[in-house]
């Protein structure tokens, strides 16, 4: 083995104002997979990380729910901390960056930027809330779009025509906040000199802390000019105050990374007997010759790949070894959507689903790029089924019952030297590919040796051999070699699978380590084996997508209007102006199915093909229509509406009919010739 390795381990700190999602989930499982493949291997390796704990939005939050900002974190930090240690993943320590360490790190670091000059301050002018009394990011102002006149755009660009301006072009512009017309007010604000570290950037980005397309990204950043980094918020805040400064407040951005340090001091300051300055310093000095890795998502590395660095840098401490950056996650090829039921929280997975599926689907399918990553729900289903159950976990069923019938202990004969040579000698590759973070390179190794043990055992017909006479010896060889081939495997996959090998170290009565190259173990005892992992059922991954579905239906209900309304007999709704009719998505559909809801005197439950994406919607139409007239028919639905839960049921949708009502209700066909999933103009 290689000499053992101090490393310290950090994932991007989730924000203390949401729940945990999938999306969410690629980050820590990557990190926890490699952090407990290094732990494996014998090195000291720390896992740290924080709940990101301050900014507005949270205080917002906290005053919307009746809480104070302090009660609102702690809440959603026991929610996080339950849903990470439900997915195994395994921080060493989980704090907060609203810490009386952080605070002190914050303000050392800040005291050292500008002892050193690379503070400035300047007066600036932002949009106020003369209401609230709050300075007001351009995501709380909301106006008329000044090139192309769409109303309801936010501050600063426009979803419609794409156009970018400042909060102060909008046209009746209004805050989000409390609906009040902004002012435009001075304030002094603090600035990071980011140019100053140009040099040491360019040089710093291009040394190999970086994949080289994110260090072709930051250079076209680079080239294109720095500009000095806002670090101060005026109050009311929710962080840590400015020393020296009143009513001013360290933006989030500043004290979030610095979570990192105040986490990993807080680690230590829990162990027994340690000198936590004194480790602490040995992390953290510049000249450490200790490892940092920090994994993080592509959408936030200008703050750790420029700012972060430049700020240690000016601070005297050491710079990261490797900033590791991923991709997206996309569900079904698409980005994840509410509305079809594919942003799907951890927790609404764990009611349906082991999380072990999730962590081997993501580690199949990671590599050390920052492509995106794509849950197929299909996919996913097969690929664990086939690789998990089907290959690996089958070994060990195939072949435990006949050491069982030979005694329980294990032949010290190995029946096939040359196969079990293939399970040694692939040791060093797989490792290599853990460490490089190519997780889907060693997931497709592992499972090549998966195939080999298979199609030995099936070639060797241990249940076979067993009804002949006198082949008791060969019967156990073979199996004691498949039990070893298990052995290697579950060793091979333990970063990734951690509930499942500690179910198989119970029946192989050891605990696996890979300090040392996979050994054959002969004539031991085993213990009786039980089943190890069930197959995924499409009905719970359907299950997980429809509770999804509901979920959003039940934000939205309170909001909705009443269902069954009598048709001709509502008042005219408020006026709205073309833009808030192009919003409206129509869609031409196909009735594929029809059918009664039972207990339902006006509705009907419809099945809508949308060329290839399908429906359920519950429309008021049965006074009209027979289920069977109407199968096979197109027809016009809102395609974009949010999904609403009903007493039977989610809609998903709306056909549009008109008429007067009872037998007289018509609903709108599309032109002939017209396509399912075809957009109506």
């Amino acid at each position: 083995m290689t000499e053992r390795r101090k490393i310290l381990v950090t994932s991007a700190l989730p924000y203390a104002n949401g729940s945990i999602h999938l999306g969410h989930l690629v980050e820590y499982i990557q990190t926890d997979i490699w952090v407990r493949f290094q732990k494996m291997r014998g090195h000291d390796c720390t896992y740290v990380c924080a709940d990101d704990a301050h900014g507005t939005a949270i205080m917002l939050k906290a005053e919307q729910l009746g809480l104070t900002p302090e009660q609102q974190i702690a809440k959603v930090k026991a929610e996080h901390e339950q849903d990470f240690a439900d997915f195994l993943v395994n921080f060493d320590n989980f704090h907060s960056t609203h810490s009386e360490e952080n605070r002190e790190l914050s303000e050392l670091i800040y005291g050292r930027l500008k002892a050193n000059g690379h503070i400035a301050s300047r007066m600036i002018t932002q949009a106020y809330d003369p209401e609230k009394q709050l300075f007001l990011a351009d995501r709380y102002i909301k106006g008329t779009c000044p090139k192309c006149k769409a109303e309801d755009q936010y501050g600063d660009n426009c979803e419609v025509c794409s156009a970018t301006y400042s909060p102060s072009d909008l046209i009746k512009p209004k805050s989000v906040i409390s609906g009040a017309t902004p002012i435009d007010k001075e304030s002094e604000h603090f600035f990071f000199k980011l140019p100053e570290f140009d040099a040491f950037l360019k040089d710093w980005t291009r040394a190999g802390h970086l994949q080289d397309e994110v260090a072709n990204k930051l250079a076209e950043w680079l080239d294109a000019g720095l500009q000095e980094w806002d670090i101060s918020r005026d109050a009311p805040y929710f962080g840590f105050e400015i020393p020296g400064e009143k009513d001013k407040y360290f933006y989030v951005w500043l004290d979030a990374p610095i979570g990192y340090m105040a986490s990993f001091k807080n680690w230590l300051s829990q162990q027994q007997g340690t000198d936590v300055d004194a480790v602490f310093d040995e992390y953290w000095n510049k000249d450490s010759s200790t490892e940092l890795y920090h994994f993080i998502g592509k959408d936030i590395v200008n703050f750790h790949a420029l700012f972060w660095p430049s700020m240690l840098s000016s601070a005297q401490f050491r710079t990261p070894t490797k900033v590791c950056v991923h991709g997206f996650l996309t569900v079904n090829g698409k980005k994840m959507s509410k509305s079809r039921g594919t942003f799907i929280n951890a927790r609404t997975y764990l009611e349906h689903l082991n999380p072990e599926y999730l962590r081997y689907y993501f580690a199949a399918k990671l590599s050390s790029s920052v492509d995106d990553l794509d849950l197929n729900l299909d996919d996913f289903i097969q690929r664990v089924n086939s690789d998990l159950v089907g290959k690996v976990v089958n070994i060990a069923s195939r072949t435990a019952k006949f050491i069982q019938k030979s005694g329980g202990t294990l032949s010290a004969n190995i029946a096939d030297e040359t196969l079990w040579q293939q399970f040694v000698d692939a040791d060093a590759t797989i490792a290599e590919y853990y460490e490089a973070r190519d997780f889907g390179k060693a997931m497709r190794e592992i499972m090549a040796l998966a195939d080999a043990a298979n199609e030995y055992i099936a070639a060797q017909a241990p249940w076979s051999l067993a009804k002949q006479e006198g082949t008791e010896q060969q019967v156990l060889d073979i199996c004691s070699l498949g039990i070893n081939m298990f052995r290697a495997l579950l060793t091979y996959l333990k970063p990734v699978l951690p509930a499942l090998t500690e179910a198989a170290e119970v029946f192989l009565g050891e605990t696996l380590s890979w300090e040392q190259p996979v050994g054959f173990r002969g004539g031991e005892a085993i213990n009786k084996f039980k089943p190890l992992l069930t197959r995924i059922e499409k009905d719970k991954v359907d299950a997980m997508v429809e509770a999804s579905k509901e979920a959003l239906a039940e934000a939205n209900a309170a909001a909705a209007p009443a269902a069954d309304s009598e048709l001709g007999k509502e008042p005219l709704a408020d006026e709205i102006n073309f833009d808030d009719f192009a919003k409206v998505d129509l869609r031409v559909a196909l009735i594929a199915k029809a059918e009664h809801v039972e207990g339902a005197d006006k509705l009907l439950r419809l099945t809508l093909d949308l060329g290839g994406e399908t429906r359920n919607v519950f429309s008021g139409i049965k006074s009209a229509y027979q289920p069977e007239d109407l199968e096979g028919k197109l027809t016009v639905m809102v395609a974009n509406l949010a999904p609403r839960k009903m007493k039977f049921g989610v809609s998903e949708g709306m056909v549009l009919a008109a008429g007067p009502g009872g037998k007289e209700i018509y609903l709108l066909e599309p032109h002939s010739g017209a396509k399912p999933g075809q957009r109506v103009m």
